[in-house]
């Protein structure tokens, strides 16, 4: 008894991943060179909408990456809920630590005697 494997390219997969992380690496690129001042300029939650952009598509990718690489397209929804969930967890706690306490940082300096010398 013999138990045929068929082989599957996943050429055109792979070149498909390639060209969509390329494209949103491209587009961070061309953002944070042009800094468009309608995005540069305006804030959202104490940070302006450029970095939130940045932040998102950064957040994309290492989801797309995790699909593709990792292989979760082809496991059970709830393994899937189970891994992005606690990412998704834990970056937003680590985001809102951070703006925290950057913005409790920046009010000490702006509003003490203390200079910036940084």
């Amino acid at each position: 008894m013999s138990h045929a494997h068929e082989h599957v390219s996943n050429t055109k997969r792979i070149w498909m991943v390639f060209l969509l992380l390329s494209v949103v690496t491209t587009v961070e690129v061309f953002l944070g060179i042009q800094r468009p001042g309608f995005l540069f300029m305006h804030n959202f939650l104490s940070m302006n909408l450029l970095n939130w952009v940045f932040i998102i598509l950064t957040l994309y990718k290492a989801y797309y990456i995790v699909w593709a690489f990792m292989h979760m397209e082809g496991e059970k929804s709830s393994l899937r809920w189970a891994v992005v969930a606690t990412v998704i967890f834990l970056v937003l706690y680590l985001l809102f630590i951070l703006l925290v306490e950057a913005d409790y940082v920046f009010e000490v300096f702006k509003n003490a005697t203390i200079k910036w010398n940084f």
